[in-house]
């Protein structure tokens, strides 16, 4: 008997003999879903990776099969390095397999349609984690993940308040990968603060694909067009470290000539703020394992989840990020 069918009667059976929550933590996902992950073990759970493009990623990786090992999951795990066509041939191969459940960060927010058709089809639910997909929501049980138009805003606020006495402020954006959900959201809170403010003029706006390498190539470039750039907005801390590279190639002092806004707060990125080389870093939990399956393990027992569920997630500036960083898991 498949996992799924049999776990409601489990959940059921764990409620007449009396038993309660072992205790709940910030990664809880709603009530008293905390202590549901410990009836999921022996499940298969089929997760699909983006790839491996930033430090933040790896962290979420890391923290997927911890948790999946702590739960005693039997986690298929494969990663699409980017290419959507390789993640929809993952998911199609845990159809196939007849997995529990199926979980993945999509690597864009369109195009995943069928498949998800298809898995509903099977009756293998879904659960999205960090991105979101632009779809019917009756194809997946929820989203798990950061709110990224919050976190576009936070930059922005920032920004506004570091720049308050200046007249003009020519700013650069390296931007996520294109079409992916945190590029567009991080993209939208950004504006939704600052769009009307005209002396924050955009000289260019490129992406770097979240990664390092990516964002030092495209800094490059904007610095060899524009020699008076004041901010450097980057979608994710990696970007933010590529650029801080050609800044100081070009000879320029990151964080003082140019000042950089970054998300993530991956734990290089806190280093280098904390060093002054960025200035402002608002935080993007990669952390997601436990509240992944506990998710899951909900709706294997035919539990009602939140169709979002939101991670909590802080800010940071220089003095902040040097408090924070000796206790730091990312």
């Amino acid at each position: 008997m498949k996992f799924r069918k049999s776990a409601a009667l489990l959940a059921a059976a764990f409620t007449v003999a009396g038993l309660t929550a072992c205790g709940s933590d910030s990664d809880a996902p709603s009530g008293d879903s905390a202590s549901s992950s410990t009836g999921i073990k022996g499940a298969v759970i089929g997760f699909a990776q983006v790839g491996s493009e930033s430090g933040w990623r790896s962290a979420n990786t890391d923290s997927i099969k911890a948790a999946a090992a702590k739960y005693g999951v039997d986690l298929k795990f494969t990663s699409a390095e980017g290419d959507q066509t390789k993640q929809i041939a993952s998911i199609k191969t845990f159809i196939t397999q007849g997995v529990d459940v199926i979980a993945f960060s999509p690597v864009v927010e369109t195009g995943y349609d069928a498949v998800l058709q298809e898995a509903k089809a099977a009756g293998i639910p879904v659960i999205l984690t960090d991105r979101a997909v632009d779809a019917d929501p009756s194809l997946y049980k929820t989203f798990i993940g950061s709110d990224f138009i919050k976190e576009g805003e936070k930059a922005a606020t920032w920004a506004k308040t570091e720049f308050a006495d200046d007249a003009a402020v020519n700013m650069v954006v390296l931007e996520g990968t294109t079409g992916s959900a945190p590029a567009n959201d991080r993209k939208t809170g950004w504006d939704n603060v600052l769009g009307k403010e005209t002396k924050f003029k955009t000289l260019a706006s490129q992406t770097g694909e979240f990664t390092r390498d990516g964002g030092k190539k495209v800094m490059e470039g904007f610095l060899a067009k524009y020699p008076n750039i004041n901010l450097v907005y980057a979608h994710n801390d990696d970007m933010g470290l590529g650029a801080i590279e050609a800044i100081e190639a070009a000879g320029k002092v990151p964080g003082k000539d140019i000042k950089i806004v970054t998300i993530d707060a991956v734990k290089a990125g806190m280093e280098a703020l904390a060093a002054g080389k960025i200035n402002y870093i608002v935080e993007c939990s990669p952390l997601l394992g436990d509240q992944l399956f506990d998710a899951a393990s909900s709706v294997l027992a035919g539990k009602d989840i939140p169709a979002r569920i939101i991670t909590e997630e802080g800010e940071f500036n220089q003095a902040q990020a040097k408090a924070a960083l000796p206790d730091r898991k990312y």
